[in-house]
């Protein structure tokens, strides 16, 4: 396998967009958790707009100031990556859409968000080495930490509500933290 080491601004480039991707996702596990604490308005408008603004300050914290702070290093990236990328993405979604539908036919569709942040921190295994992003790795085993807690959670409270806040809060907080950390450290 080639390695294709990158330039300073391709380096920059991709990290930058990394940091973004990572903040929307978080967004949406944190919107997600937010429905699990409650469905009344009076908490729900609350939580949700306070994703958003943590989400948009990790956001502008990533494309303007972190890159004031970060060091540059240039990537080491196996030949193809970006179609390797693609793939793991791919099989993710794949895993996703059957593992959910395997909890629905099974009748525990509360074990969903468990089983999503699961299969989304598995993801981040692969995408360590194809990013060349070690960081990836504490974020694969946070990720699945989260998921084993929504897992043990689900246990002691089967309405899935708890669990669902749990692993979206947990999930977001997970994702915003790598966010932050390859805004700056790259």
């Amino acid at each position: 396998m080639t390695v294709e080491p990158t330039s300073e601004a391709h380096s920059r480039i991709l990290r930058r967009r990394g940091s973004l991707v990572l903040a929307l996702f978080a967004l949406l596990w944190a919107v997600n958790g937010a429905w699990g604490i409650s469905s009344s308005r009076g908490v729900l408008l609350p939580g949700v707009a306070a994703v958003v603004v943590v989400t948009a300050a990790v956001t502008g914290f990533g494309l303007r100031a972190a890159p004031l702070l970060a060091g540059e290093r240039p990537r080491r990236l196996p030949s193809g990556w970006n179609r390797s990328i693609g793939l793991v993405n791919l099989g993710q979604v794949a895993a996703i859409v059957l593992s959910g539908t395997l909890l629905g036919l099974a009748g525990v569709p509360e074990l969903g968000p468990s089983l999503v942040c699961l299969v989304v921190g598995l993801h981040f295994v692969p995408l360590a080495r194809l990013c060349d992003q070690p960081q990836y790795r504490w974020t694969a085993v946070l990720m699945t930490g989260v998921a084993v807690i929504g897992c043990v959670l689900l246990a002691a409270d089967t309405s899935g509500g708890g669990t669902r806040a749990a692993v979206g809060l947990g999930a977001a907080a997970v994702l915003w933290g790598t966010s932050v950390h390859l805004a700056v450290r790259g």
